[in-house]
């Protein structure tokens, strides 16, 4: 396989990916970690660094970063799956609070580990700006600054922007005003990975890669090498989790996928803005998220790919033209600078994970030995990181700040079985892009695409 193709991060990584040597045999360990993605990574830098004696093995089916740690969107950001609102019905307003400065602590987080580690990753903070580009999109705007402020985040933390002040930051066409948060980061997602899993290796961390776990059981990872028995078994697998036996159910994986522009002339970045490298959106209901790349190209991408019956998870998903083609066209909608064809150099795509209850978790049961992380939804880059920090004061029987927050220990009920599962997801995906056309259309709001919303707890 050339891990090159699967994205331009990966295509631009100052490493040759050849794999690690994989498993040779049945092995022991105190903790195996099934995943070399950053939730698997995180969990063994944190574990290795608060004792460095622990036999740590990490199995990887590619390469560290395959999955959506080589491919994402670069955000490290505070989003959190589940709405402060929701947490906050979930779990009471302090404890909601708590999870959300988590959140906005490990941005800083990462940012501190990027430069002790010296993992040269274009790491730059400059927030994120989400514009609001009709009149229905303004009305979301100024409500989620309202919430924010009444569940105790301050402006500080968010901040309402009218259409001067976002087109400062952000000069797409037809801005009508937006939101600005200070608390993410853009990273390059691949060498981020790749540089994470050299620094475990240093710490005396065992990566076996192109080993597929074919079983997770209490005591042990089985692969058809062989299997390691460890007293810890975390499962870090996020959209790949259904193709484990027992998980079919556990996550929904929906693809998003993502193009790349060539490099941006400076006139034309003088017109479009972004000097900040702030990463960017807007308020419409089906996701976009974009970045200017440290190279000067813009990367962006969008939900808008079909779920798979099954939750199948294959390489051709990772690339669907038709959904290409719609995010080239969006990305000419915004910035008419670009000209009418958008030069687009790099497609590509992949799975994340999504639970039933859009809500993301990270847990022990102490019983059995299993631990897990996931349900991030695409805003996994900084969450993966808490969940490292907290799966490691978990496995180590530490009583942490970390360790009580709203989102330890939470159980997602499982989605629907076939052919339920398949009609709900993309009847839901149908309803919010036809949402989005209709208000851009006629500015006003959809109320069935947050009908659907709302009965997903987001």
């Amino acid at each position: 396989m050339r891990y090159q193709e699967l994205s331009y991060w990966l295509s631009t990584v100052d490493e040759p990916l050849t794999p690690r040597p994989p498993l040779g045999g049945d092995a022991d360990a105190d903790v195996v970690i099934v995943g070399a993605g950053y939730t698997g990574l995180w969990t063994a830098y944190y574990l290795a660094l608060a004792d460095p004696t622990l036999r740590i093995t990490v199995l990887e089916a590619e390469i560290a970063g395959y999955g959506a740690s080589g491919r994402n969107g670069g955000w490290c950001s505070a989003l959190f799956p589940t709405s402060l609102p929701a947490l906050a019905r979930r779990h009471g307003r302090d404890a909601a609070l708590r999870m959300q400065r988590a959140m906005q602590a490990t941005v800083r987080e990462v940012g501190r580990v990027v430069a002790a580690e010296d993992l040269d990753c274009d790491w730059h903070l400059g927030g994120t700006v989400t514009l609001a580009r009709s009149a229905a999109q303004l009305g979301r705007a100024r409500a989620e600054v309202a919430q924010a402020h009444a569940h105790g985040l301050t402006a500080d933390d968010l901040v309402l922007l009218d259409a001067a002040e976002a087109a400062a930051r952000c000069a797409a066409d037809g801005v009508r005003g937006g939101t600005y948060t200070p608390h993410c980061a853009v990273v390059h997602p691949a060498r981020l990975v790749r540089g994470l899993a050299r620094a475990v290796e240093r710490r005396g961390v065992t990566v076996h890669e192109r080993t597929p776990v074919t079983a997770i059981r209490a005591g042990a990872a089985v692969t058809p090498a062989g299997a390691v028995r460890a007293p810890v078994v975390v499962r870090a697998t996020e959209g790949y989790t259904p193709g484990l036996p027992g998980q079919r159910r556990v996550v929904a994986p929906v693809y998003s996928l993502m193009v790349a522009t060539a490099p941006l002339p400076e006139e034309t970045w003088a017109r479009i803005g972004l000097a900040e490298r702030e990463t960017f959106s807007d308020h419409r209901h089906v996701i976009i998220y974009g970045q200017r790349t440290a190279d000067g190209r813009l990367a962006f991408g969008g939900r808008g790919a079909p779920y798979h019956f099954g939750s199948r998870v294959r390489p051709e998903f990772d690339r669907e033209p038709r959904v290409f083609a719609a995010l080239r066209r969006t990305l000419g909608e915004l910035f008419p600078a670009l000209g009418p064809q958008v030069p687009v150099t790099h497609t590509w795509g992949g799975p994340l994970g999504v639970a039933r209850d859009w809500s993301a978790s990270v847990g022990l049961d102490r019983a059995t030995g299993l631990a897990w992380a996931g349900g991030y939804v695409g805003d996994g880059v900084a969450t993966t990181n808490l969940a490292g920090r907290t799966l490691a004061d978990l496995i180590l029987g530490a009583d942490s700040d970390l360790t009580d927050l709203p989102w330890v220990g939470h159980r997602s009920p499982r989605w629907e079985p076939e052919p339920l599962r398949w009609l709900a997801v993309n009847a839901g995906l149908r309803v919010m892009l036809s949402a989005d056309r209709a208000e851009l259309r006629t500015g006003r709001s959809a109320r069935r695409a947050a009908v659907f919303q709302r009965l997903l707890g987001h």
